[in-house]
């Protein structure tokens, strides 16, 4: 293992004298993952970017995370190590996209992820994350037509676990896109007594709820979870389990094992990892740190309406 103490040593010196905080996602490299301050799910995180005193964020994720970071704190310099962390599923639409989709079913309701450009959430009614999607889409009211965009997978959920028509924009993460069913059921039969938590990103979501692993139910009450990275760090913590196979991007396992260490943590998919969450590099950070580039920051006409889809969600879910 690489010893990266001198660089987490200059890395703590430069936050002391720059009055900086460093905020990394679930998915980032391990040692970046352990030079943060905080690591969470992109909702806790936006919580976070809302809450701190410090004058410099330095967001360890990628490029729409530092943008709803800079929407929520604008006086705040904030900070992406490598500005090539873009996001597959937020390229899946655009602003323009939106605006013709609106078009096309007038007074709907517009919930859009928060994988998604200011742009995007500027055009937007709510954002939401995985972990609220579906509080996010109940409150909106039952005469209301809703747009959901632009996860196919985490929209089908939504609709299923509240029972709402809801029409979903076809976009789709590539990497958990690219985790199926038979990957799910090759690891349980490797290991029977493990439990299933599943990403609601993931392709195999919509085959998993209307018939199980195996044919059964699964309802996100039964034998398969359907969290959030944040749901999924409560529920292991929580849990009697022993061995869990979790279905979502690998850099989670880090996370998991660093707080349940007596605790045994599978991938669903060994090679479903975001090469842009990737990106970012504790060199990097450093960089970032010392030089302060690369300072994202959204034009005010575009984050006031993008910050209160953003806002909506926070009151939701406060």
């Amino acid at each position: 293992m690489e010893d990266y103490s001198l660089i987490y040593d200059e890395i703590n010196r430069l936050k002391e004298e720059k009055n900086a905080v460093i905020l990394a996602h679930n998915y980032q490299l391990p040692e970046v993952q352990d030079a943060a301050d905080f690591t969470a799910d992109s909702l806790a995180l936006s919580q976070m970017a809302a809450k701190t005193e410090a004058d410099i964020i330095v967001f360890c994720g990628v490029h729409f995370m530092a943008e709803t970071a800079s929407i929520i704190s604008p006086r705040k310099k904030v900070l992406l190590p490598d500005l090539g962390a873009g996001c597959s599923l937020a390229d899946t639409i655009d602003a323009g996209q939106l605006r013709e989709w609106k078009r096309e079913h007038p007074g709907a309701v517009v919930v859009s992820y928060v994988n998604t450009t200011a742009e995007v959430k500027a055009e937007s009614d709510y954002c939401c994350t995985s972990s609220n999607a579906v509080k996010v889409v109940s409150a909106v009211p039952e005469d209301k037509e809703i747009l959901f965009l632009p996860d196919m997978f985490l929209g089908a959920y939504a609709a299923k676990v509240t029972g709402r028509k809801i029409h979903i924009w076809p976009g789709e993460c590539h990497v958990h896109a690219g985790i199926k069913t038979e990957d799910l059921k090759d690891m349980k039969h490797s290991h029977p007594g493990a439990e299933l938590i599943v990403h609601p990103e993931c392709g195999c979501t919509t085959n998993l709820l209307y018939q199980g692993l195996n044919g059964g139910k699964a309802n996100g009450n039964g034998h398969i979870k359907f969290l959030s990275t944040g749901g999924m760090i409560k529920f292991a913590r929580d849990s009697e389990a022993k061995e869990f196979i979790i279905a979502t991007e690998t850099g989670m396992l880090h996370r998991l094992r660093k707080d349940n260490p007596d605790k045994t943590f599978y991938p669903a998919k060994e090679n479903a990892v975001c090469k842009y969450m990737k990106m970012i590099t504790l060199e990097k950070v450093l960089r970032s740190l010392r030089e302060e580039i690369y300072e994202v920051k959204v034009p005010e006409h575009i984050a006031v309406r993008a910050k209160r889809s953003i806002d909506r969600m926070l009151e939701i879910t406060a």
